[in-house]
């Protein structure tokens, strides 16, 4: 039995759970490169009966899938996972488990109001310029968040907490998504504005709202100008629900300032346009990325992977929650 842990990119998943009692009755390899290419996959993970997947990082497409005759189970993290065709598992045979979240989206929605912050302020640039040893020369002044408007598109669960740490900075906090009204709005303690009005209001914008196919694109050209010179754009979701190519004429215009966590295409790539473009601030894809969320996804995968040695497969992930999608 040949077990791989994939996408181990920070190095963290051998520390995080008790491995012993699957190295008693596996191979146990930790993979922490990434491989986007098909076929190379197949030759990595052909030998390999069991995959332990992290987040939406390695997709697992139908044809990728056909191409791993050995495989009997893999397992995600987190409850939903638009990159595994677990329906074509299932019909496959392969046993899809899943596991839990360490803590309540506090990490991601934490992540949010830094890049809010560090937008506003300035603080890569200003990092840079000390490294480079000429402190404030060049670095604009930058603004204060007390007063401005955040303009959430999305009002869950870390929309709300967003809108708790912006009202605590003394923010105006509006918000919208397809199906907010301004009851429910109001019950969260923030104002409803429609999406044309949230855009042309908010100093900043921040996106907290899944990814589907009626909201994938969801902030366009047309969108984007509708946002004031200056403005902030904040994205701890999904790369895809902005529309890239407009974003990166914005950002080349130099009229808009963006704060990416996610991206249509992760990892970026070496000559990405995102990385040459002015005003744009550039997180790995960390909102999730918290040690209490890492013990919890290594810990249940390993219970999980134990109870499928032991013929009692637990924590099975339904094809609902893993609609895969044909687009990153």
């Amino acid at each position: 039995m040949k077990i791989a842990v994939l996408d181990d990119w920070q190095q963290v998943a051998a520390e995080c759970a008790d491995w012993l009692a699957l190295a008693d009755r596996a191979e146990v390899v930790f993979f922490h490169d990434n491989i986007a290419d098909e076929d190379q996959l197949v030759e990595r993970l052909a030998p390999f009966d069991i995959l332990l997947t992290m987040r939406e990082r390695t997709r697992f497409s139908a044809s990728l899938i056909a191409r791993l005759p050995k495989l009997r189970m893999l397992n995600v993290t987190g409850m939903r996972n638009l990159s595994v065709d677990v329906a074509t598992l299932e019909a496959r045979g392969v046993v899809v488990s899943r596991t839990e979240a360490g803590e309540g989206g506090e990490a991601t929605a934490e992540l949010a109001l830094c890049l809010m912050l560090s937008a506003a302020r300035r603080v890569p640039a200003g990092d840079a310029s000390v490294r480079a040893g000429t402190f404030q020369t060049g670095i604009a002044p930058g603004i204060t968040l007390k007063g401005k408007t955040l303009g959430l598109i999305g009002l869950g669960r870390l929309g709300r907490m967003v809108a708790g740490y912006a009202s605590a900075l003394g923010m105006e906090v509006i918000a919208w998504s397809p199906n907010l009204t301004p009851e429910r709005a109001a019950e969260a303690g923030v104002a409803y504005a429609p999406k044309e009005q949230l855009l042309r209001e908010a100093d900043v914008v921040s996106l907290h709202i899944v990814l589907a196919p009626q909201t994938r694109g969801i902030i366009g050209a047309g969108e984007l100008a509708l946002m004031k010179p200056g403005a902030i754009l904040v994205n701890t979701s999904r790369g895809p629900l902005i529309d890239e190519p407009a974003l990166l004429a914005r950002l080349r215009e130099g009229t808009l300032v963006a704060a990416l966590d996610v991206y249509n295409e992760e990892p970026l790539r070496l000559g990405h346009p995102l990385l040459s473009v002015p005003n744009v601030i550039l997180s790995p894809h960390l909102g999730y990325c918290a040690d209490v969320n890492f013990r919890v996804f290594y810990e249940q995968s390993v219970e999980n992977v134990l109870a499928f040695l032991d013929g009692n497969p637990i924590r099975i992930m339904p094809a609902s929650a893993g609609a895969f999608s044909t687009q990153p």
